[in-house]
């Protein structure tokens, strides 16, 4: 059946290159209805997968997509038109330009910490640059996923767009067909094995990955708006993000009283004690018992370190609730330094000087993004300059996800390629260069056979033109 798919598909792609602007808009504007005309139902799913709140649904989930097809409606249709080129002085009489077109059959795998978001927003920017999809939802979330079949199923042909969904098996599957792009979204682990499966034959992909997103806390900084910033960032989705902020670097000064303004915040958004925090309907819940059981032993682990608990800890295995968690640690070797946490437990690692908070960074895989808060320009720079990652945030962090118009991913281990926008649009596409040629053909001077005077003439274009 898949590979039945697949060859519909195949066979169509060569119309859908030829698709104008109007007709994929069209296919947008079906999406953006039925999105809006079901957001119970989203938020239904989402609560039913993982107990997400409706309103978090509709900031983190619905909303990026409303605001990412309003811009591709917005721009299409000049996106689409031939980029023509500077002439130079050699091709003075070629015009010469850039043209985007379809890659052809794409493969889209996502994740369940946003499901939704995640297989709806790069089949925006395949359907935006012409091709058909296949979309492979995740089996961790299986009432969104179960969701999304039905409304691609309501909406497309599957020879257009076809949502599988399985397990393991299922995306090993399709991994084996040649697909003309693949877009991954998921751990640095599975990434590299969708990258391997992808050279079998050769097919263009992106991986959006994770890894470790450091914050900057330095003495400079509004600490109070700072750690409004953190908690939401870092708690949002129970801390499932995978731009969240993984953990900070503080100067060591501050660091009393700026934990004190995280627990504030903490216990403003979600409630004074554990009790309060269980029974908040604005917070979430880890999504199964695997990963639940990962994050109970970062905890365990950190203990067993020396890591200091400075708030929270408390954990129910039987309703996958971690509260949320604050722990001090340096440890090098640890599990909470080394590995990615994808949860509500935030470390907080002290430096005396910004050198160490940068070499501290520089020690592992360039993270997602780095957050810097501080009002220190010279310091800003010097961590923007002394660093590598897909994303900095400046005073803010979290949000550069869902802006339109940047272009989102990662460094190596942290991802290949870019999404959203104009960026997601061309990762769909391939740059198709055009030269044409003029009246005046002026390049026959340069024909063989060569004499003194074309020796001459070449002499100058290499040394001048």
């Amino acid at each position: 059946m898949i590979e039945e798919i697949f060859n519909r598909q195949n066979q169509l792609k060569n119309k859908l290159r030829l698709s104008s602007s109007k007709e994929r808009i069209a296919k947008l504007d079906t999406i953006l209805n039925w999105i809006l005309n079901n957001r119970s139902s989203i938020k239904i799913a989402l609560h039913k997968d993982f107990r997400k709140s409706g309103e978090e649904t509709d900031i983190t989930e619905i909303y990026p997509l409303v605001s990412e097809i309003r811009n591709v409606k917005k721009n299409l249709r000049k996106w689409m038109k031939p980029n023509f080129v500077k002439r130079s002085i050699i091709y003075l009489t070629h015009s010469a330009f850039v043209k985007y077109e379809s890659k052809g059959v794409v493969l889209i795998i996502s994740t369940w910490n946003y499901p939704f978001l995640l297989s709806i927003g790069p089949l925006i920017s395949a359907i935006a640059a012409g091709n058909s999809a296949i979309i492979k939802p995740s089996e961790i979330s299986p009432n969104t996923s179960e969701l999304i079949s039905k409304m691609i199923l309501e909406l497309f042909p599957n020879k257009e767009i076809a949502v599988v969904q399985g397990d393991k098996a299922v995306s090993t599957e399709l991994l084996k067909l040649p697909f003309d792009h693949i877009f991954f979204t998921g751990s640095t682990e599975i990434g590299k094995i969708v990258a391997k499966a992808a050279s079998e034959n050769l097919s263009d992909y992106t991986l959006e990955l994770g890894g470790k997103s450091p914050v900057i806390v330095e003495k400079s900084a509004s600490l109070k708006s700072t750690a409004e910033k953190i908690v939401w960032g870092k708690y949002l989705n129970k801390g499932q993000t995978c731009v969240a902020p993984d953990y900070i670097l503080i100067d060591k000064d501050i660091r009393n009283s700026f934990t004190e303004l995280l627990v504030n915040n903490i216990k403003k958004y979600y409630g004074n004690n554990h009790q309060e925090v269980e029974t908040n309907l604005n917070y979430a819940r880890i999504i199964n018992e695997k990963h639940h059981s990962r994050l109970v032993e970062i905890i365990e682990n950190t203990k067993q370190n020396d890591g200091q608990i400075l708030y929270g800890g408390k954990y129910d295995s039987e309703n996958y609730f971690i509260e949320p968690t604050i722990i001090l640690t340096n440890c090098e070797g640890c599990k909470i330094s080394e590995e990615e946490i994808f949860g509500p437990i935030l470390p907080i690692v002290e430096y005396t000087n910004l050198d160490e908070a940068i070499q501290w960074i520089n020690k592992r895989n360039p993270p997602l993004s780095i957050y810097i808060f501080s009002n220190n320009k010279i310091g800003i720079d010097k961590v923007i300059n002394s660093t590598h990652s897909g994303g900095i945030g400046l005073n803010e962090l979290v949000i550069h996800f869902s802006h339109p118009h940047l272009p989102f991913g990662g460094v190596r281990h942290s991802g290949i390629g870019r999404s959203h926008g104009f960026a997601g649009f061309k990762e769909f596409s391939y740059e198709r260069s055009f030269i044409k040629a003029g009246k005046l053909n002026f390049l026959k001077i340069i024909y063989p056979p060569y004499n003194n005077r074309k020796r001459k003439i070449v002499d100058f274009f290499v040394k001048y033109l």
